[in-house]
């Protein structure tokens, strides 16, 4: 398990750039769960003059006492007896005690303490404005139910609305800031560790690098006690009442159910609790609509996937192995039942890598334009009257230009094959974008007539290596 603190350089250069202001700050995290806002925090907090509190699922009269106790111990150490009858109170007793002291005050998983007590973000806004605004304190306000944070807190209805001086929605690492986790792992291995966690923090953290990838795999997810084999129903039922019928629906997008109607047909449901599930679903960032690139206007070009790796690897592989995993036999059954079938699950994740690696090498120079979206194409081909998809489609939205790629997570190299297929699907975009160059991204390198046409073809070949160098 990694211990070490990785990533995030530049949410904590934000951080440490708004602390090293000698006046008010507010700070909003928030992020899906287990994404590493608390150890985020706890990082840049380091060394620091703070006070940490984190809410609790309870009642308004707990978490008043569970934040006096903290706020008492940090002004007061050693003072036993003082309780406070309301939040109000505490926030005065930090006005009265701070004085001149630069201080960081965390209140971490907010959505708790202002479900809890209703009065609490009104109170809190009160002192901001009559008290806080000429102290030197840094507010970090920090929380898991993104909905809550983006229509409570972050809103122009939220009572602390305008306070904020700056906002942090953290997101999952990508596949390079991933592969920190392992460094010693091959690219190929990198590669099924992200797709099999999602970049979600936490997640990576769990595993061993000094384990092979096989024995991290069946640790987590194929073993009784393992921290993945109740994970994915454990977040549902911290997210949603009826968590079940979430589950219901997340498997049926798992296992190919990408359109509402679809997902209806798979699960039973009416087509209101489908549309309603799918929407909560979207606001905890679980799973997330696609559109076809270049057609986002196009209500029937639409599909949904999950966003998220770990629910995409337990829904495809776990509920099938429960008999095994419950026996004991868990490893046995990884060996013989997924791995082999791990690259054709990592193809949809290859494909999400590579339009990582568009992006992030946008302006190295390293192509023919300067890619601003990327994304996916799906849809008809009218030449050859069947349905198709562009794996990769990166635009440059400012020349009119667009890069058009394949991507194969497969053991056998690309070849004449798979070159010509994607070249003849030139056209299938909107009209006003000019091909400027194709892409061939490979897990398994490129056949020697791939290798000797590409520069006249004007393709580029990117092996796995690349991305990762």
């Amino acid at each position: 398990m990694c211990d070490k603190f990785i990533g995030r350089k530049n949410e904590l250069k934000s951080l440490e750039t708004a602390y090293s202001k000698n006046s008010f700050q507010m700070c909003i995290v928030y992020g899906r769960r287990r994404i590493g806002k608390t150890t985020l925090i706890n990082e840049f907090i380091r060394g620091k003059e703070h006070i940490a509190f984190t809410a609790i699922k309870g009642s308004a009269e707990r978490n008043i006492e569970l934040f006096g106790e903290v706020v008492v111990d940090y002004f007061m150490p050693g003072i036993n007896g003082v309780r406070f009858t309301d939040i109000k109170d505490i926030l005065n007793f930090i006005t009265n005690n701070i004085g001149d002291k630069k201080l960081v005050l965390v209140i971490d998983e907010l959505p708790y303490l202002a479900e809890a007590d209703k009065e609490f973000l009104s109170l809190l806004q009160v002192e901001i404005d009559k008290n806080w605004l000429k102290k030197n304190i840094f507010l970090i306000l920090s929380g898991s139910s993104i909905s809550f944070m983006e229509q409570e807190v972050l809103s122009s209805k939220s009572p602390i609305y305008g306070r904020r001086t700056m906002q942090i929605d953290l997101k999952p690492f990508n596949y390079l800031e991933t592969a920190l986790f392992v460094p010693d792992y091959s690219c190929e291995e990198k590669a099924i560790c992200y797709g099999i966690t999602g970049g979600v923090a936490k997640y990576i953290s769990m595993f061993d690098s000094d384990k092979s990838l096989d024995d991290n795999i069946v640790d987590l997810y194929f073993n009784p006690s393992g921290f993945m084999y109740e994970e994915p129903r454990n977040l549902l039922v911290q997210e949603f009442r009826n968590a079940p019928v979430y589950d219901d629906v997340v498997s049926a997008i798992a296992n190919g159910a990408n359109k509402a109607v679809e997902i209806k047909d798979k699960t039973n449901l009416e087509s209101a609790s489908v549309h309603n599930i799918l929407q909560h679903l979207l606001e905890t960032r679980i799973i997330e609509k696609t559109y076809a690139i270049t057609e986002e206007n196009n209500k029937k070009k639409v599909m949904y996937s999950l966003s998220d790796g770990m629910f995409m690897f337990w829904h495809r592989f776990i509920p099938r192995a429960v008999a095994a995993i419950e026996i004991d036999n868990g490893k046995q059954y990884y060996l013989s039942q997924v791995k082999p079938k791990l690259h054709e699950y990592m193809g949809e994740i290859f494909e999400k890598m590579c339009r990582q690696y568009l992006l992030m090498n946008a302006f190295s120079n390293k192509f023919s334009c300067t890619v601003l979206q990327a994304g996916k194409w799906f849809g008809t081909n009218p030449a050859k009257k069947e349905q198709t998809d562009i794996d990769v489609v990166g635009l440059d939205t400012t020349e009119n230009k667009a890069i058009l790629g394949e991507c194969k997570f497969r053991n056998t190299p690309m070849d004449k094959k798979q070159l010509e297929e994607l070249m003849d699907r030139d056209g299938l975009i909107d009209k006003r974008y000019k091909v400027a160059e194709y892409h061939l991204y490979s897990l398994s390198g490129f056949t020697d007539w791939v290798k000797d046409n590409a520069v006249a073809l004007n393709v580029r070949l990117i092996p796995i290596e690349d991305m990762y160098n």
